[in-house]
Parts: C-alpha cells; structure tokens; sequence
C-alpha cells in the first residue's frame, strides 16, 4: 500500500519504516497499512478508508475490535491493579482459570497461563515429556504451532525450512485433507480410515516408546481450515492411549467460539490430555495464552516441582480481559452467534462464490472460520499460488478485495474468511458483495474447464 496522505498517519508510516523490524518480511519492501482506529467488525486506514475486518487481524478478534466491555475491564484491572509476580494469587488471574475449566472438555481443570500461543505449545511439549520420560513428538505436515525454536520446527509450514536444525524431536505424518488428499481417498469416510492407519504405521516403523506427545489442530488453521472428518479425532485418541502418548490439541487460532462451539474438539468426539489456548480466549487485546491441563497430566506435577514458568504468566490486565471476553461471549450469545452465521450466512454465501467463481476449488469451514482454496484449474486442482510462495495472481485478487473494502485473510493460494464471531448477516453479505468483485480477478487466470 501506498504511504497514506495525511500528515499524521504519514508520521507513523515513515516512523515504522525506519524502526520497526517486521516479521516474516523482506524489510525494505514492506508497505505497511496505518490503522488509526476500530470498531466491532471495522477498521480505518490512515486516509480514513473503512474496510470490513474480516481477517479479525491474525484471527483473533473473537468478540470484534474495541468492544466496550472488554476495554473497561481493562481499564478498571489497570486501576487496581497493573502487574504483579506470577507466584502470588490474584482476583483476575484465579476468575480467568475458572471461567477457562468451565468451558473445558470433562476432566480439565486446570490452567497454566502463558504470554501467548508459541510458548503453550512450548509448555505443552514439556509437560509430555516430563509426564512420559519420553522426546519424540508427532505432528502434522499441514499445521503450524508457533515461531519459536521448538514451535517452528513442529510445525509442516513451510517457514520451519530455513530454521529446521532436525534437534526437536519432530515426526511428521499426513494428517486427512480430502481435497488434496495424500490417500488417493474418494470419500471423507476413506480418508479417515487411511490418514489414521497411515499415522499408527508410522509411529510402529518410528518406535512407540519414543514418543511423548502428538500435537494436532482440533481445525488446522493457518494451513488451511481442514475440519478433519468424523471419527479421526476419536481415532487419534485411541491410538494415544494404545502407545501411552500425551494427546495436546492446539486450539490456539480454533477455540473460544470461532468454530461455532467453545472449543473446536466440542464437534469431535474425542478429549486430549492437553489444550492449548491464546487469541480468542480475549480477543488479543492483551497477549495472553495458556495450557489447559487434564487430570493424568496435572498428577504428575502434583509432588514434584513443574521445572517452567514466565515472567508475565497469567499477568492481570490479560486476564482480565480473558474475564471480561468469556463473560460477553456468554451474555451476548456470541459462540451461538459464530455458529448461527456459519451455518446460515457465511457458508451459504461462500458456496454461492464458488458457483460463480471458476476460480474456487474448494470451500470449507465452521462458525466464522472458512477457506477458499483457489485454483487455476478445477480438474487438476493447480493452486492459484505456489505452495510457501506468492505471485502476481493472489497479489491483485487480495489488492482487489482491499480496494473494495475488505480484509481477509491470506496464505498462499487460499483466502480464509474468519470475521470476528459478533459480525452480522448484513455485514456478511456486504463482505460477499466486495469478495465477488475480487475473485473476478483470480478468474482471470483461470484456464481449466468451466
């Protein structure tokens, strides 16, 4: 984007291109947008152009920006209380891990309280191999846990390839994805039954004693959105318990409403020993995230020390906010809401497009967390970008949705509509209307069958 006209906005444009070191970016040709304020589903750059937010930022917006619930919490928290030592006892932090178990699966009580998503993870793993005596750890080619050294390297993103030194631990397997399935599966009831065997195959060839966790999305995320098919989850419980491995489902982009339930394992018959959490748990307007803790997992810790911690765990302006955000979420009916939306608003108007748009392969989702896997060709399933790259087809569909008045969110060759779970009907058909005009643009380098 082009540096914004007015004087002000100008100022900070110039102040962060010649300070701030972004991440995940070539420094010197970033264009970063100035966003001056927010409100609920809105947010205005620094030439006062309003666009629909439908990326919630890194999908975390849950209840919308600014709600004013969540900033008086804060304010009223900052009053009393800013900070204090994660070693003693306070009103928001204790409140926080209440409401947290509350929504919890049966049997997870507890709560160790993080700086945010990557350092759950981090404690997550070590609580396995504390708990097992064991190292090795599963995860998925399709996922992403974090950017941290371990986090990244358990991740199948591309971005763990120039950070990758082959010391985590991590082994790798194909999770279900019917789509592109790695099975040559026809059905979602095929893919279950082959991702799952695929995965007991390899931890059999791999040694089950080596491992101490298998760390999976409930709904992988940044990936994609891939809700596994019915079944495969329970499956991954089943084969855990039968090679005493800890189960940790990251919910870290999927949980707190987005998917239309509290947590995104709710649809699934399954519940791990560990839940990792941050995002929605409140909306990111402080950094806060955390382990949810089973019963087998806390009695290991429960005589002897647990060897971790940090600094700002559970830090009361975060949690407070977590208090307040679990609260509204609660009076204001908003997980229903998420869920409502997706089944009545957002999915039907996703698979209209795709009627439209030669250009849509795929649309997939729940609640206000949906893909669309763009394509060059339908028959051949080309991806309209290249896998861990970008090229000029996405760059103007996704210019063209901006231009329009929308943000959504991008990797590769998917647009992902995540809007926060408070957004409306009328909202979601005015984000269809502006989506429409960009996929236009993604049409025009199709050239498969129409």
């Amino acid at each position: 984007m082009a540096a914004p006209a007015i004087s002000t906005a100008q100022r900070t444009y110039e102040l962060d291109r010649a300070h701030v070191f972004h991440s995940w970016s070539a420094q010197k040709s970033l264009q970063p947008m100035v966003v001056e304020r927010t409100d609920g589903c809105y947010l205005w750059d620094g030439d006062g152009k309003e666009y629909l937010d439908f990326s919630s930022q890194l999908v975390y917006t849950n209840v919308g920006h600014q709600h004013p619930k969540v900033v008086a919490a804060i304010q009223e928290q900052a009053a009393k209380l800013c900070t204090i030592a994660p070693a003693h006892a306070n009103e928001a932090r204790s409140e926080a891990a209440r409401l947290i178990a509350e929504i919890s699966p049966e049997g997870m009580e507890r709560v160790f309280f993080t700086s945010g998503g990557a350092d759950a993870n981090e404690h997550a793993i070590r609580m396995a191999r504390l708990h097992t005596g064991r190292y090795k750890v599963l995860s998925a080619y399709r996922s992403y846990h974090g950017a941290t050294a371990e986090t990244i390297n358990l991740s199948g993103d591309h971005r763990r390839w120039p950070n990758d030194y082959g010391n985590s631990g991590a082994v790798r397997f194909h999770g279900p994805f019917l789509y592109r399935s790695e099975f040559r599966s026809e059905t979602q009831e095929q893919e279950c039954e082959r991702a799952l065997e695929h995965l007991e195959t390899l931890i059999r060839f791999e040694g089950p004693a080596a491992f101490a966790a298998l760390i999976v999305e409930s709904v992988p995320g940044t990936s994609g959105i891939m809700p596994p098919p019915p079944g495969y989850m329970a499956g991954v419980r089943d084969i855990c318990d039968r090679y005493g491995i800890v189960m940790i489902c990251d919910e870290v982009m999927s949980g707190f409403g987005r998917t239309g339930a509290w947590m995104a394992i709710d649809h699934y018959d399954a519940i791990p020993d560990l839940i990792t959490f941050a995002k929605g748990v409140n909306s990111g307007y402080v950094p806060l995230g955390g382990v949810i803790i089973g019963e087998k997992i806390y009695n290991s810790f429960a005589e002897r020390p647990y060897p971790g911690g940090l600094t700002y765990s559970g830090h009361p302006l975060a949690c407070a906010a977590a208090v307040a955000t679990i609260t509204t979420m609660h009076e204001e009916s908003i997980v229903e809401n998420a869920e409502f939306i997706g089944r009545t608003s957002l999915g039907p108007g996703l698979r209209a497009l795709a009627e439209r748009h030669p250009s849509v392969g795929d649309v997939r989702g729940l609640g206000v967390f949906w893909a669309l896997d763009l394509v060059t060709d339908r028959e051949t399933r080309e991806p309209l970008s290249p896998y861990g790259g970008t090229n000029a087809a996405i760059g103007q569909t996704m210019a063209a949705a901006r231009e329009a008045g929308l943000l959504v969110f991008n990797n590769y060759h998917r647009i992902h509509v995540v809007p926060p779970c408070t957004v409306t009907p009328t909202q979601v058909d005015a984000a269809m209307a502006m989506l429409d005009t960009a996929l236009d643009v993604a049409d025009s380098y199709y050239d498969g069958p129409r």
